[in-house]
């Protein structure tokens, strides 16, 4: 009998484990919110190191079934970007949202910039005060398209907690685990595409820059963009101008490369109504494989 006392404990024990591990995971993620073809949830990740600013790690999870695509912040040649609603949140100063490195995504006679795999965009939460937590509410507005596109809806909630509070044990039974609850459980994934985020940079030399800007005069003008970048390696380039109503095109990969260096030509076209291209502030992406940069420069 002792032995039967004996093995019950344990699985007691296990069980308490089990359903305390499961009461982290909850804590770390919200409910999905959609359909077979597309859904949303927040995830929550741990603090950052050294929180000096009190910012906390979150993110936008959206789940896309095989062969539907969603869009970037700029769409390209067609679509609708993504728009983020967080005003039923609590205690929240600012979020903002992060893009990882899109991809260009042939649709209908034209190129699109977006997603077209599962994927988080990082959020970075900046509390009122942080000493108390946080309720982050979602509504996210969004496009999905296989051959036709579709407008989506996705709604979220999730707490967050306390920049300066020490996480809620997990559970305080005898024989079982009584530590503080540990890293979040959306840590990896979060940090994976929070590396996916293309980093500031400015025009320079490198194995992966983006070297030069200049505007070439013609009947059609445009600009041309050289992208440093090792031999072999598939380069990616997209062009945004200052305010979300520009419409770029694309930038096209041209022939006459040296070798070590991609050369993109882009139309200057798509400019709103009354402004000009003199000074104006372009936003430059690059991808190249896992690394992506972002140059913001003007065009003189």
């Amino acid at each position: 009998m002792k032995g039967v006392h004996r093995f019950r404990d344990i699985v007691a024990a296990v069980l308490l484990v089990m359903l305390g591990s499961g009461a982290g995971m909850a804590d770390d993620v919200s409910r999905w919110d959609g359909d077979a073809r597309s859904a949303v949830r927040l995830i929550a990740g741990s603090p950052p190191a050294g929180n000096n600013a009190a910012m906390l790690r979150a993110g936008i999870e959206i789940r896309l079934k095989p062969g539907w695509h969603t869009y970037w912040r700029y769409p390209g040649d067609a679509g609708v970007p993504p728009r983020f609603d967080f005003k039923g949140s609590t205690n929240v100063k600012s979020v903002e949202v992060r893009y990882p490195a899109p991809r260009r995504l042939p649709e209908a006679g034209g190129i699109s910039i977006g997603y077209d795999r599962d994927l988080i965009l990082p959020l970075e939460v900046v509390p009122q005060d942080r000493g108390k937590p946080v309720g982050l509410r979602l509504k996210l507005d969004y496009a999905i398209c296989e051959k036709l596109c579709v407008p989506a809806e996705g709604k979220a909630e999730l707490a967050l907690p306390a920049a300066q509070s020490p996480r809620t044990p997990l559970l305080g039974a005898a024989g079982a685990r009584s530590a503080s609850r540990g890293p979040s459980l959306q840590d990896a994934p979060l940090a994976e595409a929070e590396a996916r985020v293309p980093k500031k940079a400015v025009l320079g030399d490198g194995a992966f820059a983006i070297r030069s800007v200049r505007r070439e005069g013609g009947d059609r003008p445009r600009v041309i963009v050289e992208v440093a970048a090792p031999a072999g390696m598939p380069v990616e380039l997209f062009a945004e101008g200052p305010t979300p109503d520009w419409a770029l095109p694309v930038p096209e990969l041209l022939a006459d490369a040296t070798p070590g260096t991609r050369r993109f030509a882009f139309e200057l076209d798509g400019a709103p109504p009354g402004s000009t291209y003199e000074g104006a502030l372009f936003t430059l992406t690059g991808v190249a494989g896992a690394q992506a940069i972002e140059v913001s420069t003007r065009l003189d």
